[in-house]
This record gives C-alpha cells, structure tokens and sequence, in this order.
C-alpha cells in the first residue's frame, strides 16, 4: 500500500478539526508533519483532496469521498487493535455455551450483556438443550460451559439454583373445572405437554403415561401449547412467570403436593483449566444468581458495547 495509516489519520483529522495547526494539536505532532502527510497522500493518489475557496481551504468532492472512506479504515483498524490487545490478553475468539431450557435464560441474557461490555469481540455460541441434549455437548466438546439439571460422569459441577416445576393449564382448561382437588389419575385422562430430549437418549421427564401425549420440540412452544387450552404440563416457575401474571396460565390444585425441584449446576468443561473468558462467565453467573434470587430483564445492565 502506497498510503499509510498515519496519512489517512491525518487527512481526517484536518477536517474534523477544522485546519493543520488544530489537528497536529489533536494528534500531538507538528504542524509540519500533518501538512506533508497530506501532500504525500496527494501525491500517492495523484488527486487533490483540498481546494481553495477564497482564504479557505476545503475538501474537493474527491476528497469527501476519500474522507468518508478512510474514517471506516480507521474505525476498522481501531477495532482491529482492540480485538488484537484482547486476544494478547488472553481473551477467547468464541465461547461455546450448552444452557438446558429449564434455566431462567434472563439470567443467563443479562451476564451475556455484562460480559460483553467486558469482552466485546468474544463471539457467543449458545446451545439451548434439554435432559440428555446438555450432558452431550458436553461429553463431545460442544461446550465449554454448561447450566444443566445433571452432571456427566468425568465432570464436576458447582450447584447454582433450584427450579421450582409447577402443574398448569389455561384457567379454561377442563382440570380447572373439577371441583374436587385433583389425583395423578385424573390427570391421565388429559392430554399432557411434554418437552422432548434434545439428546440421543430420548428420556422422559414428568410424563404421567397420558395416552393423549404431545411431544413438543421446545419449552417454548409446549407453553404456547399450554396458553392455547391444548393441555396441561408441568413447568420451572421462572419460564413461565408472566402467563400466570397474564393469566393465561393457572395452576392445577392437587389433592398432594405436586411441585418439583431440579437443582441446576454450573459445569465447566475444562474444569480448573477453563479459559479466562469461561472463568469470567463462571464468575458473573455465580455472582448474579446470589445477588437476584428472583432476576428478571428489568435488573439487568445497560448494554456498554
């Protein structure tokens, strides 16, 4: 490249400050320098880029073109810098995460939005899994981080919260209609919403045996399922907090207690030797789970990307 970086700095810094003296002093060098820096690059291009309007001097419409290209080159090269200063620092090109559905993912979102502020260039590969799905990524490589309910064999985990399952339905649902408190037998004699193992291992968990069984392929849509009237589920209590606050879900009452509780853990692939972005992670993870038992989006940060 005939032009180098310094010449281009100094062509946008002529403008943006409104004359030579002005940018050598922005960019702490002589006058003189900045002024041959822009006669190099004229003469590197064989165009002008300044003009004379009256005792002015001002960009030609070459020169506003050059202009509008070279603070992206600088933008690009800053970021570049940056990115190059992260990664000497230790800092990961990506980090690979396995969350299972049933972790409140506004906690996992609002330390994603922390942690970018920290790591802006670190790219986020999130894997959303279920039962057996979480124990695999991890068991093949696929994640360097997981939030799961069961901790693989060769791994350890640090337990992190427990989630509370609850059996619901739409408040129109036929169950709600009972007037008695209900058995495991009248649920039978619905249809149940059950959330499909997005591992090889094809597990169940929770199903009654209900001959009317829907097998959905994400929590998501078995609780939209569940919204519709089209069966009833049990579900962690955080995923579904606002259709209860809505009303557009309603707890069954049962003749015995019928909630659940899964503990979900914190396990890092690498263990002791995980990478200073997945101990970052690990950290604010720990950190926002003690300080906001009961988190939702409004605690979260601003973003400062």
């Amino acid at each position: 490249m005939n032009i180098t970086l310094e010449q281009w700095q100094a062509l946008v810094a002529v403008v943006d400050h409104g004359g030579y003296a002005q940018a050598a002093e922005a960019l702490g060098k002589s006058q003189s320098a900045i002024s041959y820096a822009v006669q190099k690059l004229e003469t590197s291009l064989e165009a002008r880029v300044f003009k004379l309007k009256g005792r002015r001097s001002v960009l030609t419409d070459t020169g506003q073109a050059l202009v509008r290209q070279a603070r992206k080159l600088l933008e690009d090269a800053d970021r570049i810098e940056k990115l190059a200063r992260q990664y000497g620092a230790g800092a990961e090109a990506e980090i690979r995460i396995a969350m299972d559905a049933i972790f409140p993912s506004d906690i996992l979102m609002c330390v994603l939005v922390e942690f970018a502020g920290l790591q802006p260039f670190t790219r986020i590969n999130l894997l959303e899994s279920t039962l057996s799905g979480t124990d695999e990524a991890l068991l093949k490589g696929q994640a360097q981080l997981a939030l799961g309910g069961r901790v693989p064999p060769g791994f350890l985990g640090t337990p992190l919260l427990t989630v509370r399952f609850i059996p619901v339905a739409h408040p129109d649902h036929p169950l709600h209609q009972m007037n008695a408190p209900l058995s495991l037998d009248d649920l039978r004699q619905h249809r149940q919403l059950v959330v499909s193992d997005s591992g090889s291992r094809n597990l169940d968990a929770g199903w009654l045996g209900a001959e009317q069984r829907w097998t959905l392929s994400s929590l998501k849509t078995s609780i939209e399922c569940a919204c519709q009237g089209i069966g009833f589920a049990w579900y962690p209590e955080p995923r579904i907090r606002r259709q209860l606050e809505q009303g557009l879900l309603k707890p069954l009452r049962m003749q015995i207690s019928a909630e659940r509780k899964v503990e979900l853990y914190l396990i890092l692939a690498d263990g002791e030797f995980a990478t200073p972005g997945v101990r970052k992670l690990a950290e604010l993870l720990q950190k926002r789970v003690t300080e906001h038992p009961e988190l939702n989006e409004r605690t979260c940060p601003e973003p400062q990307i």
